[in-house]
């Protein structure tokens, strides 16, 4: 009879540590996997495949799940793929909820799985990306008592590594927390996300509702602003979380990544001067003139569809990457309500604990007014955003396009001696407290006075110079110039050391 050698008695232990990992990765089995793709969905494995580059994603904690405790159901990686790999080459944490094991629910070992992943990319300072699609923690679980909570570390992590949450399907409860923690959210035109379902809601408060009227796109992309931005489906959703972070540093101790190829040289904008009229009443959509300002097809914008009165975006000009906060007078003129308010300071939360610089574009009559605007808190929702933007660190660069009322044109950054970088402005500026109309409405001005006031506002911006309350006034078509001689001039502060930023101070 043969002696068993070492390899024979490895046998039996790679044969059983095999059969672990193929129940592991058959998911929820083959009929349940099938009729999650036949929605046109991807699955959570296909899903961590596309946002990672070819061949770097490495699972950890695949095996959680695999000893079901009790009467606990059978749940391959308890319902939460997840693990490492890289984006366009840098390293990245993500993990995506398994909807074909157990709806995609939370049992204590996923719990651990998520706690795990979220600490391991805070020691590693690597991005973190989660995929939603389940229905919060699990009813079945087993009393486990105090276990590591992932919303505490989530919390503990923000500002310190980019944050992307990507909903690609009904997502309730607990794992629903994990987008507004998050920086970036992006969901699909079939995802919903809320606090409970229609069955809790119904059961609750007597509300018939479906998925999509209680937290679908309609609501979270346009009404509450939860979520940042909409795709088609989960391909198109997955490839704007892995743009977004592209224009990001792995973490708040590195540099904005710097692109030194394509259109990353000076230009004067000649076409501005058809689109921007020098009529300060007469409307334009912002969004033209980004496009010509920025490197081309670098322009990518957050929250296109909520808070339209200011427009945020990141881009690169000159390969460098940037943010940008402008007023859109296509939208309410450009005036600033609370909705654009809550939507820049989170942007500007965001950007700035990433060491971004930041170009601040202005043209608006200032902050709504009106008893709908009071009772939706916009001065509250102003004072943030002006706090926001003062305590960016970051380069900033601030032009005044044509007009810039009272506290408008204080949070969008025009504070001589602010630390700006470069502050700017165009020829056609009209500044003041409010508009000239309305001073000489509430002041019971003559015609004389009325004509002095308006003259008096509309010599805006080379008052403001004679002053240095702007360093120069600009021929619209330097725009991009100029912002490129001020990224040459910050460079050496652009290139770091960093440190992760701590604000102190309570927001408004």
């Amino acid at each position: 009879m043969k002696t068993p050698t070492t390899r024979d008695e490895w046998a039996p232990l790679l044969d059983q540590l095999n059969q672990k990992r193929a129940a592991a990765t058959a998911m929820g089995g083959e009929e349940r996997v099938a009729k999650h793709r036949s929605t046109g969905k991807l699955d959570a494995r296909q899903r961590l495949d596309r946002l990672f580059d070819p061949g770097t994603f490495v699972e950890l904690g695949a095996l959680v799940g695999n000893m079901p405790e009790d009467d606990a159901p059978h749940a391959p990686a308890d319902a939460l793929v997840g693990g490492i790999g890289e984006i366009d080459g840098r390293s990245a944490v993500a993990a995506a909820e398994d909807f074909t094991v157990l709806g995609g629910s939370i049992g204590n070992g996923a719990s651990d799985k998520r706690y795990r992943l979220v600490r391991l990319a805070a020691q590693e300072r690597v991005p973190l990306v989660f995929m939603l699609e389940g229905a919060g923690h699990r009813v079945v679980n087993a009393p486990a008592g105090r276990r590591p909570n992932d919303l505490q570390a989530l919390a503990e992590l923000s500002g310190l590594v980019p944050m992307v949450c990507v909903v690609l399907g009904a997502s309730a409860g607990h794992g629903a927390l994990t987008a507004p923690l998050s920086d970036f959210v992006v969901m699909t035109s079939s995802a919903s996300l809320f606090t409970a379902g229609p069955p809790l809601v119904k059961a609750a408060l007597g509300e018939d509702v479906t998925k999509e009227e209680l937290g679908g796109p309609s609501i979270h992309v346009e009404q509450s602003g939860v979520v940042h931005n909409l795709a088609s489906d989960d391909v198109a959703a997955i490839d704007l979380a892995r743009r977004y972070l592209s224009y990001f540093p792995l973490n708040a101790w590195t540099a904005p990544p710097i692109r030194e190829t394509g259109d990353v040289g000076r230009r004067d904008l000649d076409e501005i001067l058809d689109v921007i009229p020098p009529n300060p009443r007469r409307p334009y959509k912002m969004r033209a003139v980004l496009e010509m300002l920025v490197d081309r097809g670098s322009l990518f914008e957050i929250q296109p569809a909520f808070g339209s009165a200011v427009v945020t975006a990141l881009a690169q000009i000159g390969g460098q990457s940037v943010a940008i906060v402008a007023n859109d007078p296509s939208a309410l003129a450009g005036t600033i309500d609370a909705d654009a308010a809550d939507k820049a300071t989170h942007f500007l939360g965001v950007i700035g604990a990433f060491h971004l610089p930041t170009v601040f574009l202005a043209d608006n009559p200032g902050v709504m007014g009106g008893t709908v605007a009071e009772r939706s808190g916009a001065l509250r929702h102003v004072a943030r955003m002006f706090v926001a933007q003062h305590r960016l660190t970051a380069p900033k660069f601030h032009v005044t396009l044509r007009k810039a009322f009272g506290f408008g044109s204080t949070i969008m950054a025009m504070n001589p001696f602010d630390r700006q970088t470069l502050t700017l402005a165009f020829p056609a500026v009209t500044l003041g407290a409010s508009p000239a109309a309305s001073v000489a409405e509430s002041s019971k001005l003559d015609d004389e006075g009325r004509e002095r006031a308006s003259a008096q506002q509309a010599a805006g911006s080379f008052r403001a110079a004679n002053t240095m309350g702007y360093d120069d006034v600009i021929d619209p078509r330097q725009l991009r110039n100029a912002i490129l001689d001020g990224l040459v001039l910050s460079k050496a502060r652009l290139l770091g050391p960093f440190e992760a930023t701590s604000n102190i101070g309570v927001l408004p």
